[in-house]
């Protein structure tokens, strides 16, 4: 992995790791069940999946892949495919045409360069068509068990900024921010938390439910 997307967790002090820690446990009380919501059965497919998601919903990706996938069972029949018969696809998901491309060609890029299968290695898959960080931490903490970073999607970076874990806008000092308040091993589960947590209780719109995380961890009152 080369420096430029190698992040170095940010120093915490034991206080703020420790807050961390009781906002985590508090979340797991909340959402025990809190796991990945795309459906997938293999590596490529949940590669695949993320890579859909960008700028919509799990229940929108997860409508569109089964056919998707009953269609083209493996990176070489995706590449083969090429985007203009995947697209009819996933017509339903914003920026299909997009989408569609970035599969046929993260597909051969997948059968050309790692013999079809989906790598274990954080920069290969960062040189792959529509993989940034986010997806490529989501594939290797999902399938590889990796943690080298975190997750950190739409409400994560919300709620990491609303709960005091990080006063950064960007992506990268987010993760970097919470990298530096969790463990490896606690990292996968807390972007399902803080994603469970904030499309149940706290969502960006819409009513938010009366729960004691959020009156006690949350900077400033959620709104009702």
């Amino acid at each position: 992995m080369s420096a430029k997307r190698h992040l170095e967790p940010t120093q915490c002090t034991k206080a703020q790791k420790a807050r961390a820690r009781s906002l985590y446990t508090a979340l797991q009380k909340v959402h025990p069940d809190a796991h990945c919501e795309l459906n997938y059965t293999t590596p490529h497919e949940l590669l695949f999946a993320v890579i859909l998601s960008a700028q919509t919903t799990d229940v929108a990706v997860n409508k569109a892949t089964p056919a998707l996938f009953e269609a083209f069972k493996t990176p070489a029949a995706f590449a083969a495919a090429g985007s203009e018969n995947i697209e009819p696809f996933i017509r339903s998901i914003g920026l299909f045409r997009n989408k569609a491309k970035s599969l046929a060609t993260c597909a051969m890029q997948l059968v050309e360069l790692h013999g079809g299968q989906v790598p274990n290695d954080f920069g290969a898959l960062l040189d792959l068509r529509g993989v940034a960080r986010k997806t490529a931490n989501c594939v290797l903490g999902e399938i590889f068990g990796r943690t080298e970073g975190v997750v950190v999607d739409t409400h994560v970076a919300r709620l990491a900024n609303q709960f005091g874990l990080s006063a950064e806008s960007k992506v990268e000092r987010i993760e970097a921010d919470l990298m530096g308040l969790y463990p490896p091993a606690k990292r996968p589960l807390l972007s399902h938390l803080l994603i469970f947590h904030g499309r149940r209780c706290c969502p960006a719109r819409g009513p938010h439910t009366d729960n004691a995380i959020c009156n006690r961890f949350a900077l400033e009152p959620c709104r009702p």
